[in-house]
């Protein structure tokens, strides 16, 4: 019996060991995930200080942008319609007028509006802060293909942005702001409410332009393969359309296609990174049983 008992005792002291390892592993986990959460905070405020050191700029040319008929979009539409000698494409005014309804409203729209532009100027960096803190967790193969992982979903969230701010945006203000149900409705939108409709689709295309990054991850983790998307591709193209009508909050078929052709193109993009993934996975596979077999 006391052979028995010190036997417990031993394996429960090893076990309590164990766990007091594994607490410590989690607590050193939580203690360098809070060091980035610290300097991603940093950096969010560093840029918000700088976008309120410009915020004329910001407000006058990025802001409100959409809603000057001299913007860049509607100056090429101008163009398009001297082409194809169709001058109702032409946009010369986005009625409507912008108003605040609140006391403070103004100053928590420079706030709001400048931690926006904070979150997307140091967007690059809170990937990068992703990245080292996720980077220890990865073999060394999977760092390598990895490696490009900052770079590429910064530059599909950019584009993702550009397009979402230089296309989308406009086209959705343009339609909105000119359709009328009757001539004794004028329409007047509160500041807040247009920076969200801006924001929202700006940074909603952003977003979807990460398709090709999540089906990478998705590809490398054996959820996804290229055979499944194929085969699932009509069911893609009702997805796409959805999530194009809820990005879009216009009912014209125009600027809904608009926003899935893209979506269209990023899944076709989508399906041959997810093959390079299962052909490389393959060949990796093939080298470790043959050199097992050697």
């Amino acid at each position: 019996m006391s052979k028995l008992s010190g036997k417990k005792l031993i394996d429960t002291i090893k076990n309590k060991g164990k766990n007091l390892e594994a607490e410590m592993s989690f607590f050193d986990h939580l203690e360098v995930l809070r060091w980035h959460l610290i300097r991603s905070a940093i950096a969010v405020a560093v840029f918000m200080v700088l976008a309120f050191s410009f915020y004329d700029f910001i407000f006058d040319d990025i802001i409100m942008g959409p809603k000057n008929p001299d913007f860049w979009t509607y100056r090429m539409m101008c163009k398009i319609a001297e082409w194809i000698n169709a001058p109702d494409f032409c946009v010369t005014e986005v009625p409507g007028t912008i108003i605040n309804t609140q006391m403070a409203g103004q100053f928590i729209l420079q706030i709001n509006s400048s931690l926006i532009m904070a979150v997307v100027l140091g967007f690059p960096y809170l990937l990068y802060e992703v990245w080292l803190f996720v980077k220890p967790a990865l073999t060394d193969i999977e760092r390598k293909s990895a490696s490009g992982f900052v770079f590429y979903a910064s530059m599909l969230f950019i584009l993702g942005l550009l397009f979402g701010y230089f296309v989308v945006v406009p086209l959705a203000m343009n339609f909105l702001a000119n359709y009328s149900i009757s001539a004794d409705i004028s329409n007047t939108i509160t500041i807040d409410n247009y920076l969200s409709f801006v924001a929202t689709l700006a940074l909603g295309c952003g977003i979807v332009f990460e398709l090709p990054i999540v089906i990478f991850i998705l590809s490398k983790l054996g959820i996804m393969t290229p055979q499944f998307m194929r085969k699932s591709r009509q069911y893609a193209v009702v997805i796409i359309l959805i999530i194009a009508a809820i990005i879009t909050p216009t009912p014209d078929i125009i600027t809904m296609l608009t926003v899935s052709f893209p979506m269209f193109l990023l899944y076709e993009v989508s399906i041959i990174v997810a093959g390079r993934v299962e052909k490389r996975r393959k060949k990796t596979e093939l080298d470790f049983y043959s050199g097992k077999n050697d």
